[in-house]
């Protein structure tokens, strides 16, 4: 999850676009080849750093443990994809083929909208446990967070596999190099891509959003009766208040942005919104 607010269905404008904007975007691979070298650093030992806990120190084994242990995983595929992308933002060039290409792509959105799902369901886990500690006793439970997770991966699966493999690798008119998931026609947005945009935007996205925003409110709100202050201390209370405040801040900062530019960015390449005309 500490990939999200980079690089993904990017194209260059049609000619009709260009001859108003003229602004070239050449920066984006110096600054993504910088971006996702920190990422892949970063991740490789936050990742490696977490699996080292689940696998040698965790004893306790919960539905929390569970939803951690898969969004680990989901991380580390995407991690293990970085080295292509740096090469590629590096010498702006796809060399390694097109399935390659196509198994990158699909990866990215594994990560993101799984890293996404993942904590929506931690997120729905502690709300059942805070506000309704009760009743959820028996929806809280192993197999039911199993059976979650198997649901957040065909989720994912079915969206971030058609998104990578319905396209191939571009190559501009009178050039040798290759593009890995960019530079595509206006006809390719309005056929396919915009479909798959409202799909994963809606259900790895804009619900889980709704979902999080929700949970989180509740469980402030129960946070704040007497009785749940002196059911769980005052100790127990701000932890999870701190929880809360770093949930939210990883919606914030890893999904918000991209996620909206993408449905702006789609619009405009789909004609719903008009773009750079001025």
């Amino acid at each position: 999850m500490y990939n999200n607010s980079t690089h993904a269905l990017q194209d260059t404008t049609a000619p009709n676009i260009q001859n108003h904007c003229n602004k070239s975007d050449d920066f984006k691979y110096t600054m993504y080849s910088c971006v996702f070298s920190l990422v892949f650093v970063i991740g490789l030992l936050f990742n490696m750093v977490a699996v080292y806990i689940f696998a040698c120190n965790l004893k306790l084994r919960n539905e929390t443990t569970t939803y951690m242990i898969n969004l680990v995983v989901s991380d580390s595929l995407f991690v293990l994809s970085l080295p292509f992308r740096i090469v590629y933002f590096v010498k702006r060039d796809w060399m390694f083929g097109n399935e390659l290409c196509k198994i990158s792509v699909a990866l990215f959105y594994t990560n993101m909208y799984g890293s996404i799902l993942f904590l929506t369901c931690i997120s729905v886990d502690r709300f059942l446990a805070i506000v309704h500690p009760f009743r959820s006793q028996a929806i809280r439970t192993k197999r039911n967070a199993k059976l979650a997770c198997c649901t957040v991966w065909v989720l994912v699966l079915s969206g971030s596999i058609p998104t990578g493999f319905l396209l191939d690798t571009t190559s501009p008119k009178n050039a040798n190099s290759s593009y890995c998931f960019e530079n595509y026609s206006k006809k390719q947005w309005k056929a396919e891509l915009s479909k798959v945009v409202v799909f994963i935007e809606t259900v790895g996205f804009i619900i889980p959003l709704m979902i999080n925003v929700f949970c989180s409110i509740m469980v402030l709100r129960t946070l704040r009766k007497p009785q749940t202050l002196n059911r769980g201390g005052s100790l127990n209370k701000a932890k999870i208040l701190r929880m809360i405040v770093v949930h939210l801040l990883i919606f914030c900062f890893c999904f918000i942005p991209y996620n909206i530019n993408l449905m702006f960015y789609a619009m405009v390449r789909s004609n719903i919104l008009k773009g750079c005309t001025c």
